[in-house]
């Protein structure tokens, strides 16, 4: 009996075990069929209120169109990478622009009064070849020197201060003038002590070997070297060319070393003839 009440009991609950199962995969499927339909839905909207027809461009062109027009439109523009060129700026409106420049040239004492005497003829060529306005101030001892209107060239200033300061330096004036009018001339100085170290009657003999009897060692260097020196005292000042200026010191330093005047004459002898030879 108890073998045969148990038997029943364990068949009903495998039944009820299968019916459990299938109400759930009944369930599932339900759950499934009725998700299918909102998922449809969601697509027909999304197509709704996007469709196709936005994403396209107007006038009927694709993506491909879009890309080459954007590839063409950096080509249109102007190149950037080249230097800007500029007209040149004329004379006058540089001119304009320039503001009146100052220039004092201090003069030594002692030539002062030789500086009143030619006081005409340093003014002329300064005014009327350069265009600058110039005053003598005896209290400060200088010449100054001022741009104009009248001033064309830019550096017409800096060439009438070397004017001045050469016929400061005891040039004459014209010697100085051709400051003015060329433009490959130069003024050099140095001092004996800068060659060598004389003292006494050592270093007067080297200055009378360098200006000569009656200046005549001084007057041949400048006639075979196209320049013109000065000695004031310890001081030699050339003016000249940079070839030139170059043979005349090599010329008064060989002196200052105690060279004889024969053997100076004989090395510019030959310098002279090669400077004609090239000219030729």
């Amino acid at each position: 009996m108890v073998v045969a009440s148990g038997q029943p009991q364990s068949s009903t609950s495998a039944i009820s075990g299968i019916h459990r199962k299938n109400r759930r995969r009944m369930t599932k499927k339900a759950t499934l069929s009725s998700s299918a339909p909102d998922d449809a839905d969601v697509d027909q909207n999304m197509e709704e209120t996007h469709p196709v027809t936005d994403i396209l461009p107007p006038n009927g062109r694709d993506d491909d169109d879009i890309v080459i027009d954007v590839d063409e439109a950096p080509a249109s523009l102007p190149n950037t990478s080249a230097a800007p060129a500029f007209a040149p700026v004329s004379a006058d409106a540089l001119r304009t622009t320039l503001k009146s420049e100052t220039r004092r040239i201090p003069i030594p004492p002692h030539r002062m009064t030789p500086l009143k005497k030619d006081w005409i003829n340093i003014f002329g060529p300064l005014s009327e070849i350069l265009g600058l306005q110039v005053r003598m101030n005896v209290q400060r001892r200088t010449v100054e020197a001022r741009t104009s209107k009248h001033t064309k060239d830019i550096g017409a200033l800096q060439k009438g201060a070397d004017f001045v300061k050469a016929y400061a330096l005891g040039f004459d004036v014209n010697d100085a003038i051709a400051l003015l009018r060329l433009d490959d001339l130069y003024l050099d100085s140095f001092e004996i002590k800068d060659v060598k170290s004389l003292q006494g009657d050592h270093l007067s003999r080297a200055i009378g070997r360098i200006a000569g009897q009656d200046g005549k060692t001084k007057f041949t260097i400048e006639n075979a070297s196209r320049t013109r020196i000065v000695l004031a005292d310890t001081k030699i000042h050339i003016m000249g060319s940079f070839q030139n200026i170059k043979i005349a010191r090599d010329a008064v330093v060989s002196l200052i070393l105690g060279s004889p005047p024969g053997k100076v004459y004989a090395g510019l002898r030959t310098v002279s003839s090669r400077m004609r030879q090239r000219a030729l």
